[in-house]
Formats: C-alpha cells, sequence, structure tokens
C-alpha cells in the first residue's frame, strides 16, 4: 500500500518536527550518551515484522487518548495494531507497508520517523536491546577504559570475559 500525495506531505511535516526534537534531545553538549552504535544494516528486515511503541501512562490509560493514537498508526504510518504488552506499556504493530518476501519498505521515502532513525533511537535507553539477526550492535561509549579496568582486576579470565560480554565491551 503506497503512500498518496497527501500523505507523504503530512509525513514529511512530521519528519520536520521530528528531526528539530531529537536535534534538540540530542543537542551537543546537553549530555553524553552512553552507548554507540557500531555495524551495519544486513537487511534482514526483523525491525520491519512487528513496530513497537512504547506509549506514556497518559496514552496507556486514557482510552480515547490511545484510540486516537492507534488511529494515527493506522492511517498515517500504516501500523495494524496487533497486540498490547501490558508490562512494558506498548503497543505491538504490523506495518503494511513491508514486504515480506522481498524484505523491503514500499514507502521508504516517507517511511515513519521511527522507522528512519532505528536503531539510533535506542541509544537513549538505560539498556538497549536489537533484534538477533541486526547488523548493528549496541557499545558502551566508555568501552576501552572499562575493557582496562576489568583486565586490572583480580577476577579469573572466564569471569572477565564474562563480564565484558554482559557490559557490550566485545
Amino acid at each position: 500500500m503506497k503512500d498518496g500525495r497527501c500523505l507523504t506531505v503530512l509525513k514529511r511535516l512530521v519528519l520536520g518536527a521530528w528531526t528539530l526534537e531529537l536535534w534538540l534531545r540530542r543537542f551537543p553538549g546537553r549530555r553524553s550518551q552512553t552507548w554507540e552504535l557500531v555495524g551495519a544494516c544486513r537487511g534482514s528486515g526483523c525491525c520491519c515484522v512487528e513496530p513497537t511503541i512504547a506509549v506514556g501512562p497518559l496514552t496507556w490509560h486514557v482510552p480515547a487518548l490511545r484510540f486516537i493514537f492507534i488511529a494515527w498508526q493506522r492511517r498515517v504510518n500504516g501500523f495494524e495494531l496487533q497486540g498490547m504488552d501490558r508490562d512494558s506499556r506498548s503497543l505491538v504493530f504490523r506495518c503494511t507497508h513491508y514486504d515480506p518476501v522481498g524484505k523491503r519498505c514500499d514507502s521508504y521515502a516517507s517511511r515513519p520517523s521511527m522507522c528512519r532513525d532505528y536503531p539510533r533511537l535506542l541509544l537513549d535507553q538505560p539498556w538497549p536491546e536489537l533484534f538477533g539477526p541486526c547488523g548493528h550492535h549496541i557499545r558502551a561509549r566508555n568501552a576501552g577504559s572499562l575493557r582496562a579496568s576489568i583486565d586490572a582486576t583480580a577476577l579469573s579470565e572466564p569471569a572477565k570475559a564474562d563480564l565484558r560480554k554482559r557490559l557490550r565491551l566485545e
């Protein structure tokens, strides 16, 4: 289901607002990020299969707001609601633009901001998780100094290796 002209224009306006908000949030000198992104996209499409959006408490608990949010996602982004994860206050969708056979988006040029900025938008989370087949990896920004500190401890080599792996230093 390709986007029409009006929907493409609306998405571009929303993209402009999103880009401004993202720039302000990541403004240089505001705060340093804990994580950095390494690697490259392999085109597995695992991020496109079930886009999941964590919503704020107000949207989660007020049915009218949740209805508006879901309607927006359906009409503008082409996301069909599949389920709700109550533990993380997330809404799980199916993207109508994603072709699982060709692993391509039929509206790539006007894709939603969350798709455009994935997985970089996860860097703001305390402990970001990526999909297994994803070619990107998350690494601690201060990995070098953490690795040196671990190597200087009296831990056994298997314990050091396990700690480096769990802290994403490898």
